[in-house]
């Protein structure tokens, strides 16, 4: 019954919560993030930056003293992670229930900000002057970004140079990039996505991304993809499926231990913003935190497909 509550909540919030106004590629309102690192070196910085809540090892034990609501509302990138978590957590403690909405890592975080939520799912880094509003940036788990294209693309792998020279314009046509004389068809992620932000930052290619699509969520750019022959897009490693080809970077393939050994250039932190930090937190939020950084936590990480910060 919880787990229907938390898919319910999470496709009703999507009804009712708004985007931002979208804007195009090279808008003056396109997110911006701090320059992202490997999941290596992100992985090493969220270690240095624990709470005390990330030092736990076990996981709490059941309380039937512990009852009430979590909000969480954010990135749709983490919906698997988010949704496996609330059932889980409400497994745990029958007493409290998690909502869950799906609508963008922006809107997560501004949710977070104006109280609305008490936990933004942003999967990026959170920009400066989020920050200075008081939000803290809680590193939950590390995601690769995998670029796919259509399942009949001959195509195997690209350059770091060749994916940018897609993304701004420059390569316009497959044959410049090792595959057939076919025309590219450029799919991303609409503005206000945690995705977006991540991938375009890393390439350096924010103001100047030639998109032929923009779409709304990662199944979105999944559908689009498998359907539409010589298009390219990116989507979370945990997404992959058989109704797209997943390219090789630079010669390496998007694997978790590519991603963890700082061989795979295209990865993002999932965030899972307060508030103030996790020792601020109600009591019901610290102890999500603490199930999320314990030894049973880290396994549910690995069940979705990411990366234990841990």
């Amino acid at each position: 019954m919880k787990k229907n509550m938390v898919k319910t909540l999470a496709l009703a919030g999507m009804a009712v919560l708004t985007m931002g106004a979208l804007a195009g590629c090279g808008s003056n309102t396109s997110e911006s993030t701090a320059a992202p690192t490997t999941a290596q070196s992100k992985a090493e910085a969220t270690t240095a930056g624990t709470s005390s809540a990330e030092t736990t090892t076990a996981a709490p034990a059941a309380s039937a003293d512990l009852k009430g609501s979590i909000s969480m509302v954010g990135s749709t990138s983490m919906e698997k992670f988010a949704t496996a978590l609330s059932e889980i957590f409400m497994e745990k403690y029958p007493n409290v229930t998690v909502q869950a909405e799906f609508v963008g890592s922006g809107a997560g975080v501004e949710a977070v900000n104006n109280g609305s939520a008490d936990i933004g799912n942003s999967s990026r880094d959170l920009k400066d002057e989020e920050k200075a509003n008081g939000i803290a940036e809680n590193i939950v788990a590390i995601d690769g970004i995998a670029v796919v294209v259509d399942p009949a693309n001959a195509v195997e792998d690209l350059t770091k140079d060749q994916l940018t020279s897609i993304y701004n314009g420059t390569i316009t046509n497959w044959k410049d990039a090792g595959g057939a004389d076919q025309p590219i068809v450029v799919i991303g992620r609409e503005s206000g996505s945690g995705t977006r932000s991540a991938f375009e930052e890393i390439l350096d290619v924010a103001d100047v991304c030639k998109y032929s699509n923009e779409l709304d969520s990662t199944g979105a750019v999944m559908a689009k993809v498998a359907s539409t022959p010589g298009s390219i897009g990116y989507v979370s490693l945990d997404v992959l499926d058989d109704t797209v080809k997943t390219l090789k970077l630079d010669g390496t393939e998007a694997t978790a231990d590519n991603i963890k050994a700082g061989a795979y250039f295209l990865s993002r932190p999932f965030v899972m913003a307060t508030k103030g930090e996790i020792s601020e937190q109600n009591d019901l939020v610290k102890a999500l935190f603490d199930y999320i950084y314990s030894d049973e936590g880290t396994e549910l990480v690995k069940s979705v497909g990411l990366i234990p910060t841990n």
